[in-house]
C-alpha cells in the first residue's frame, strides 16, 4: 500500500474514532441534563415539571442532534438501531453513556434540591399493569415521533424536530405522569431508582 493511501486510511479511522467519541460525549451530556432536570423538578415538586422536562429534552436535542442524533434514551437508540440508522457498536456505546450519566445526574439533583422526604413510586399489581401500558404507549409515541422527524428522508432539513420530540414528552408527562411516573426512558428510570424516586423492584416497567 502506498504511503499516501495508508495515511488516508489512518486518517479515516482516526476521524471515525473522533466522531464516535463526540457522539458518546454528546449523549452523556444530554442525558445528564435531561435526568438532572427530571430529578430537580420531581424533588422540588415543581408545578410546571412536564414543561421543564420537555423543554430540557428539546434543548438538548437541538444542541446535540447533529452530532449523536440526540437520543438521550436507550429506547430511542434501540428504535434507531432497528431502523439501521446506527451501528451496533455505536448503539452500545450510546447505551453505556446514557445509563452512566443518568446514574450520576439524579444524585446531583438530590444534592441540589435536598428534599426532606422522597415519595417512592411503587404501584400495586393492578396499578403496575396500568403503569406498564402507559409507559409502553408513550415510549412508543416518543420513538415513533423521533424516527419520523429526525431520521426520515422525507424532510431531512426540517427545523422542528427538537420541538416535536420535546413536546411529545411534555404531553406524555401531563397525560400519564401521575399514573406511571412518566419516564418513557430507561435511563431516567435507572437514575430515579438510584435515589428512591422509583422502587428498584418496579424498574422493569
Amino acid at each position: 500500500m502506498c504511503r499516501s493511501c495508508r495515511a488516508r486510511e489512518e486518517s479515516g479511522v482516526s476521524g471515525m474514532k473522533r466522531n464516535v467519541l463526540r457522539g458518546v460525549m454528546t449523549e452523556a451530556i444530554g442525558t445528564f441534563f435531561l435526568v438532572l432536570t427530571v430529578g430537580c423538578v420531581l424533588f422540588s415538586k415543581a408545578a410546571l415539571a412536564p414543561l421543564a422536562i420537555g423543554l430540557a429534552l428539546m434543548i438538548m436535542v437541538y444542541a446535540g442532534g447533529h452530532i449523536s442524533g440526540g437520543h438521550y434514551n436507550p429506547a430511542v437508540t434501540l428504535g434507531v438501531l432497528i431502523r439501521s440508522k446506527i451501528s451496533w457498536q455505536r448503539a452500545v456505546a450510546h447505551w453505556v453513556a446514557q445509563v452512566a450519566s443518568a446514574a450520576l445526574a439524579t444524585p446531583v439533583a438530590r444534592y441540589l434540591i435536598d428534599p426532606d422526604r422522597v415519595r417512592t413510586l411503587s404501584p400495586s399489581v393492578r396499578a403496575t399493569c396500568i403503569a406498564l401500558l402507559a409507559e409502553f404507549l408513550f415510549t412508543f409515541a416518543l420513538v415513533h415521533v423521533m424516527l419520523n422527524v429526525a431520521t426520515s428522508s422525507d424532510h431531512p432539513h426540517n427545523g422542528f424536530y427538537g420541538l416535536a420530540i420535546g413536546l411529545t414528552v411534555t404531553a406524555g408527562a401531563v397525560a400519564v405522569g401521575g399514573v406511571s411516573g412518566g419516564a418513557f426512558n430507561p435511563a431516567v428510570a435507572i437514575g430515579s431508582a438510584a435515589t428512591g424516586l422509583f422502587a428498584s423492584a418496579k424498574i422493569w416497567i
